[in-house]
């Protein structure tokens, strides 16, 4: 009796060992099967982005991320979609890919790329400055977080330069309105507008005139002290200007040539004048 309840026992222990390494058999083969699948979907992925056909290639490389994705293959297949769309001027589903592809794999090694390449489809929806203004501002901010969280990459020095074009933009814009204003005689909005190129985009080719442009407008509100501190700034910065002997003109004096600061420790950027004329 006891022979056959341990027989019984021990069918019963062999039976459950066969089972579990059945099921790790077939465990095994599904995952290796799995892995299979994305290798050849990713594949698929490479093949029709050669071709061209960058929609279906979208399709197969989501199907990577679908299939396995824990793997290091997804988060890549999520950044060749979104090449494969800017690569074709789809920047909107590009941004959508790489929105995706930063929200999920934030600490992934090539986050620096993602970040450059919606910035670049940011920036390649700026059509108009004057009605842009959207795009304008979210190119500026991935660029301006490329230069400060990665600016030892290869990115960053492009970005820099991007910036230097978007605020070319930016500053083109507000001169836009300033000018619109003055047209029409609204001095304080005009006078405002101007004041921000002063401040934000003193680097810009627009500095000049809207030096000038407050030279204008403080004479005619009668602020003279205010529109000699303006010529003076203009003066020491640009003294060949054109604008700076038509402020002279306004402030009915002869146009002089100012001196030149010899030491160059005394010289100051144009934006530290201004807090120094105005404080």
């Amino acid at each position: 009796m006891k022979f056959r309840v341990f027989l019984l026992y021990s069918i019963i222990v062999i039976s459950l060992i066969s089972c579990s390494e059945k099921k790790e058999k077939i465990s095994l083969i599904k995952e290796d099967n799995l892995e299979m699948q994305m290798i050849e979907a990713y594949n698929e992925g490479v093949k029709e982005f050669n071709k061209g056909d960058i929609f279906f290639a979208a399709k197969k490389f989501n199907e990577v991320e679908l299939l396995y994705p824990q793997s290091i293959w997804a988060p890549r297949s999520v950044l060749m979609s979104a090449y494969g769309y800017y690569s074709q001027l789809y920047f909107t589903d590009a941004i959508f890919e790489l929105e995706r592809f930063l929200d999920k794999y934030q600490n992934h090694p090539d986050v620096d790329y993602a970040y450059y390449l919606i910035a670049i489809c940011h920036y390649n929806l700026i059509v108009n400055e004057k009605k842009d203004l959207g795009e304008i501002i979210k190119s500026r901010e991935y660029f301006t977080l490329l230069v400060e969280n990665f600016p030892n990459t290869e990115f960053a020095e492009d970005a820099k330069f991007k910036l230097e074009l978007i605020n070319e933009v930016l500053a083109a814009k507000e001169m836009y309105l300033a000018n619109y204003y003055m047209e029409r005689k609204k001095w304080i909005p005009a006078m405002n507008r101007y004041k921000t190129i002063v401040s934000d985009y003193d680097t810009t080719i627009f500095i000049e005139e809207a030096l000038h442009r407050l030279v204008e407008l403080n004479y005619k509100l009668g602020l003279i002290d205010e529109a000699k501190k303006y010529t003076m700034v203009l003066g020491y910065n640009y003294q060949s200007s054109d604008w700076y002997k038509k402020s002279y003109k306004i402030l009915k004096y002869d146009y002089e040539k100012p001196k030149i600061i010899k030491d160059l420790k005394k010289q100051k950027s144009l934006l530290k004048r201004l807090k120094d004329l105005f404080q």
